[in-house]
């Protein structure tokens, strides 16, 4: 297929004219190197360059492994890493920013290089990403004003969102190919279209980019094939984001949109990331192979979203919504990606390479080998401690306030008020973010569930009572303007028509070195710590399995793998082998559906994603017509079965 047959049959799209002088402007003399722009390709240090690149994430890779998974990157034949930055992690105060260990952004960029590699560098200030709040940090919720103007050329969010960008770009334009590093180009905002048209705010956006360390460097925006035209900006880079199959119609928009620049597609998704209750992801390998050389036979560029998705450590899963549903993100970020969670190469690694070499006409080259996994033998969480009896000081107020309200980003909120009398109807909070459990004297009476849109729990008192409303965030959405108002928490709660008022609120943000490790004495009920330890002889990865487990997050060492909720189809959580150590190791979970009899671990050889998700045959999304522009995007294969299993 010519690049002209590529216009054939294109849906008609106002031109936006791409000026490859403007482009070629924009660039500062070289000091060590250039990358720039030169009719329908690209040019590196003035010699004609194919972006070959694959996504990886510094902050869902372990630091010990970022070496690691660049070269594997290298191995299958890339040439470029790309990498969102998470505005969140790197000021999770205004004005106090962390850079250090996974943070370290210019350690992994340096790696990068290190292997002889380029880096696009997303920078933002959004990522999506199914990050928490698409990267953007929580704090920025306390403005009561982010609820019309986050993403909005709105001084409210472009205050903090400058501040913040010309901090990052202090941090990496040293990086920049022209000072002799290995950035190659710097990304302005992120699918922009997917939100808004508002030509005035990209160019805010923009002018900050250029108005920055960064001056000089080679910018460009990012988009969807539907929205291109409503995110990209006159003068720049435009490149295309599609999934399989989609190659060709991606292609012939951006062709259509900038006839004579360059064929970039900026996001290729080979793969899907998961959510709770909702069936494992995967999408088939043929049509995959064919629209990388569709690409790259029509010397296109391509970035790999993802080639190695990893971990959502922590509490940093985002959510999603689809057809109004809200879901949250499972703490994988596998992505059935080439390379998979923990590394290792997979049938798709290696379908890949082939079609990649036959193009860039290198070596083929022995991936290393991926880090040692071991089994770790069954171990009992033996020790228990109830949250009601480690309750911080709270915060009064006569509404609830939301967890920003209170200076909190991640984890749960305890709403507390007491009932004056007898009490007999129903309990309404209208909007609950995200999950709730609900008790009266300490009695769990009913649970609220977002997933659901669930907002009323029967109540019957015989007297006065105390009504505690225990609410978790279980990750704030991370695309659609849904995200104005992504508060966690609640703000309102009544009883039938009549508001509850005089609110202690207790702030739960589960800092490890907070938590209680309790004590042998079992703790009945839910809504408890619980606690457990290991040996070993020598540290390797591994997959705890978390299938006797409820809703809640784990801890390793001291430091927070993720979220589980046993309606799959996450069954095992990866576990990183250099977070283990020969001797003692402790885990630590809090779980809101903890039973009396403690449970038990295994840590495993192999992940198991594709769990049983009990809960999805009587889901109401799945009776819904197939919607292909939805978010979870059209389902392509089905997912594996999970009775049968290989043996370890």
């Amino acid at each position: 297929m010519s690049r002209r047959s590529l216009l054939a049959g294109c849906v008609a799209l106002a031109p936006v004219f791409l000026s490859t002088g403007a482009m070629a402007r924009a660039l500062a003399a070289p000091a060590a190197g250039s990358f720039a722009v030169e009719g329908d390709h690209f040019l590196l240090d003035g010699k004609p360059f194919q972006v070959i690149a694959g996504e990886i994430h510094y902050a869902r890779v372990p630091r010990e492994y970022w070496q690691h998974r660049v070269r594997m990157a290298k191995a299958m034949g890339l040439n470029t890493i790309a990498t969102y930055v998470f505005w969140n992690l790197h000021e999770p105060q205004p004005g106090v920013y962390d850079f250090a260990g996974m943070n370290d952004l210019a350690a992994f960029l340096r790696a990068v290089q290190a292997e002889g590699m380029h880096v696009l560098l997303r920078a933002g200030p959004y990522a999506c990403a199914e990050w928490e709040f698409g990267g953007f940090p929580a704090w920025l919720l306390k403005d009561p004003k982010m609820r019309t103007a986050l993403r909005a050329n709105d001084d409210a969010f472009m205050v903090p969102a400058e501040r913040w960008l010309k901090r990052l770009a202090v941090e990496t334009a040293p990086l920049l190919i022209a000072n002799g590093g290995p950035i190659l180009a710097v990304q302005v905002e992120n699918e922009y279209g997917n939100f808004s048209n508002d030509k005035a705010y990209m160019r805010r956006m923009l002018g900050i980019f250029e108005a920055s360390a960064w001056k000089g460097a080679l910018f460009y925006t990012v988009d969807p094939s539907k929205a291109l035209a409503n995110g990209s900006i006159e003068g720049i880079l435009s490149g295309v984001n599609f999934g399989t199959g989609s190659s060709e119609q991606g292609l012939a928009r951006l062709a259509a949109m900038r006839p004579g620049a360059p064929l970039f597609a900026t996001e290729y998704w080979p793969g899907w990331f998961d959510l709770f209750g909702h069936p494992h992801e995967t999408r088939p390998v043929a049509p995959q192979l064919k629209d990388i050389e569709n690409v790259l036979s029509h010397n296109g560029s391509i970035n790999i979203y993802m080639f190695h998705g990893g971990t959502n450590f922590g509490m940093m899963a985002g959510a999603s919504a689809s057809t109004g549903n809200y879901r949250g993100n499972v703490t994988s970020y596998d992505y059935d990606s080439p390379l998979d969670e923990a590394g290792h190469t997979t049938p798709k690694f290696f379908s890949y390479r082939d079609v990649i070499l036959k193009y860039s006409r290198q070596p083929k080259v022995t991936p290393p080998a991926p880090p040692p996994v071991i089994a770790v033998p069954e171990f009992t969480l033996s020790h228990a401690a109830s949250l009601w009896d480690y309750l911080p000081v709270p915060v009064a107020a006569d509404k609830p306030l939301t967890m920003e309200m209170l200076g909190q980003s991640y984890g749960y909120v305890l709403y507390r008020t007491k009932l004056a009398a007898a009490t007999v109807g129903p309990l309404v909070i209208p909007a609950v973010h995200d999950y709730a459990q609900v008790y009266v004297d300490g009695k769990l009476v009913g649970t609220l569930d977002r997933h659901y849109n669930q907002t009323t729990v029967a109540l019957s008192t015989d007297g006065p009572a105390v009504l505690d409303i225990l609410v978790e965030n279980t990750g704030r959405l991370n695309s659609t303007r849904n995200m104005r108002t992504e508060w966690k928490g609640i703000e309102s709660a009544s009883l039938g028509e009549t508001p509850l008022t005089g609110w202690q609120m207790y702030s739960l943000p589960m800092q490890y070195g907070q938590l209680p490790k309790g004590t042998p004495a079992q703790t009945a009920g839910p809504a408890h710590f619980q606690s457990g330890s290991f040996t070993l002889d020598k540290a390797g990865d591994t997959f705890l399995d978390i299938a006797q487990l409820g809703k809640g997050v784990l801890w390793i060492n001291g430091r927070c793998l993720g979220r589980f909720w046993n309606i799959g189809p996450q069954q095992t959580l990866y576990l990183p082998g250099p977070w283990l150590k020969k001797g003692t190791n402790e885990v630590m979970i809090f779980d809101l559906f903890a039973a009396a009899k403690p449970p038990k671990l295994v840590g495993r050889t192999k992940a198991i994603l594709d769990g049983p998700t009990p809960t999805y045959a009587d889901d109401a999304e799945r009776k819904k017509k197939a919607d292909p522009n939805a978010e979870f995007g059209p389902r392509l294969a089905a997912p594996a079965a999970p009775a049968v299993r290989p043996k370890e």
